[in-house]
């Protein structure tokens, strides 16, 4: 099957804005200036995340980390119950068999 004409000039132009876009990010990898602005943004970010949590914090609202922690410590908490629970239910069935068992032997034996 032959290629056509406009679809070989639609890939070499395809390859070519490839190989542009390519260059264009390396060159911006490679850029000092760029790396040193990347670094103060995030920089000022990630000072500006943690004032505004000290701030809600100060006025008494949750963050959402609190908030986070905070599930994660109902979950295990609720995870633990459960254990607990389960652990009960085995001691009262024990208890059942044994009272059982023990009703059985003394009235078996007279």
């Amino acid at each position: 099957m032959e290629e056509s004409s406009a679809d070989r000039l639609r890939n070499r132009l395809s390859t070519r804005g490839e190989d542009a876009l390519g260059e264009l990010a390396q060159f911006l990898l490679d850029n000092p200036w760029l790396n040193q602005a990347l670094s103060v943004a995030l920089d000022a970010r990630e000072r500006a995340q943690h004032a505004g949590q000290n701030a809600m914090r100060n006025v008494g609202v949750p963050t959402a980390g609190d908030v986070d922690r905070l599930g994660r410590r109902v979950r295990a908490v609720s995870e633990r119950l459960e254990a607990l629970e389960d652990a009960v239910d085995r001691i009262e069935n024990e208890l059942r068999a044994l009272r059982a068992s023990s009703s059985t032997r003394g009235s078996g034996g007279s």
